[in-house]
């Protein structure tokens, strides 16, 4: 059986590759296309077709620039549209092979092969590529997959073997690359003579890694050109690449929420200091050689005080490390992020924040609870269960004991006894609704909803002892319904005393 070929473009500005059509395989010693991109502004292109097909190749077409003549008894809206504006020419209704003379390139895109196959034959002829689309024999040429960040182009084709396995493929190199990577090549390729004039050709090569792992690539990511000048600049007087760090929210444990700039950052980094909380799902994509620094809480084990990490973060930086900075759910939620990077600026290092899913939100869709619904919660509160050092909750209970609202406790469950109890105390009847998140949005997860008067006493015969998170609130009734994920998808359960495994 004949293998795939994957061939990945990366195309240099005022160049163009299409989008892949199906091909007869290539064996996996041979190419049976040769991957090129081709130049095609001003150029003329004959497209012999006009209906959705055809549109679909004009879209891609147009973005190269070339002079595009439409053959087709009758035209879309779209490409009439596209004629009328003057963006393409309607050059006949019926096809001739004189009309591929001249052409860089033709294709074929009717619903009639007999028309198709007389089109590739005449640009055959005349030694102009052709490209049938859907009749992989006759074409010249067939059209990888391309993922777009102008002007740098990723193109994959699989010789035609697999256009759906290149689709994929192309799909998993989107998520990888921000939208906005284009903004490096084009500085790039701006200061390519700015660096030259510096250094000799065998040097340059060096400079230009140091800088695309430096934080002036991440900078043109955020639009911020002018630091990434400084930087490249200080590489250029023969500095040493500058550290930055990366404080990254790694969401509530599920590592599909990740968003695609946590994952990006997280494959970069050169050391990576991290929380308890973190699943080791989630550590498996941190970059496999980076250090790691375990700075959280265990059993038995005092955290490291948040004074040593932060000086531990400017001192890694300042040897030039890229470091992450991993927390669960949102770092400037509970999260303690605000104190990290108040030391950070006051020492002068380079940071980005990337926001990730906070707990509240990720373990109370995962439970299949609304934190905000307009017939049952018109608000919703974040508030830590710690307790003051004498045991007690330095809460504002006569605001959070209020009906018409959700509260979301964090870092409850040593609490809990004491914060239904104090709801009870300040108002809110004893089989008000509350649910505790053990796990939440992991394969372990358990939800145990109850009201505030026996949900201290289910939680303990539950034993639960993981990461957990308490929702109070009328919103908790509303899960028998809309619970969707795990177990709780397949059955309901009373308000008084649902356990989820």
């Amino acid at each position: 059986m004949s293998q795939p070929t994957i061939a990945i473009l990366m195309t240099a500005p005022s160049t163009f590759t299409f989008d892949e059509t199906p091909n007869a395989g290539a064996s996996a010693d041979s190419l049976l296309f040769f991957p090129i991109s081709l130049r095609l502004a001003g150029s003329r292109v004959l497209l012999v077709g006009g209906g959705e097909v055809a549109a679909r190749k004009v879209r891609l077409l147009l973005r190269a620039k070339p002079r595009i003549e439409i053959v087709a008894c009758e035209l879309n809206e779209e490409l009439s549209a596209l004629c009328a504006a003057g963006r393409v020419r309607h050059l006949a209704t019926d096809f001739a092979p004189s009309q591929v003379q001249g052409c860089r390139l033709v294709i074929a895109a009717t619903d009639d092969r007999a028309v198709n196959r007389a089109v590739a034959a005449a640009a055959d002829a005349a030694n102009v590529p052709v490209n049938v689309v859907d009749d992989p024999e006759p074409s010249s040429f067939i059209t990888p997959a391309i993922i777009d960040r102008a002007p740098l182009q990723v193109a994959i084709s699989s010789g035609g073997a697999a256009p759906v396995l290149a689709r994929r493929l192309r799909e998993r190199i989107e998520a990888m690359l921000p939208g906005n990577f284009g903004r490096i090549a084009e500085f790039m390729h701006r200061m390519r003579g700015r660096v030259a004039a510096k250094y000799p050709a065998g040097e340059r090569r060096a400079i230009w890694e140091n800088f695309l792992d430096s934080p002036g690539a991440e900078s043109l990511l955020r639009g911020d050109e002018t630091a990434a000048d400084l930087e490249l600049q200080r590489l250029l007087d023969g500095g040493a690449a500058s550290g930055q760090v990366f404080l990254v929210g790694a969401g509530p444990g599920d590592p599909d929420l990740l968003t695609f700039r946590a994952l990006r950052l997280m494959q970069q980094a050169d050391v990576v200091l991290y929380d308890r909380l973190l699943s080791p799902a989630i550590l498996d994509l941190v970059r496999r050689d980076a250090t790691r620094i375990f700075v959280g809480k265990q059993r038995s084990r005092h955290a490291v005080p948040q004074d040593e990490i932060n000086t531990e973060l400017v001192r890694l930086a300042r040897e030039g490390k890229r470091v992450l900075r991993l927390k669960g759910g949102d770092p400037f939620i509970f999260g303690r992020g605000g104190e990290e990077i108040e030391t950070l600026a006051a020492a002068g290092i380079p940071f980005q924040v990337v926001p990730g899913i906070t707990a509240a939100s990720g373990c109370a869709a995962y439970a299949g609870i609304p934190l905000t619904h307009r017939d049952y919660a018109q608000a919703c509160i974040f508030v830590t269960g710690h307790a003051r050092a004498d045991g007690k909750l330095a809460l504002n209970w006569p605001l959070l004991a209020q009906t018409g609202q959700t509260v979301v406790i964090y870092m409850g469950l040593g609490t809990l006894p004491q914060l239904c109890a104090q709801f009870i105390a300040y108002g809110l009847p004893a089989e008000w609704p509350a649910a505790l998140v053990e796990e939440g949005t992991s394969s372990a997860q358990r939800v145990i909803a109850a009201t505030l008067a026996d949900l201290p006493a289910k939680v303990e015969a539950a034993q639960v002892s993981g990461a957990s998170l308490l929702i109070v609130g009328e919103v908790v009734r509303l899960r028998e319904k809309l619970g969707w994920f795990g177990a709780r998808a397949n059955a309901t359960t009373q308000l008084a005393g649902s356990i989820d495994d």
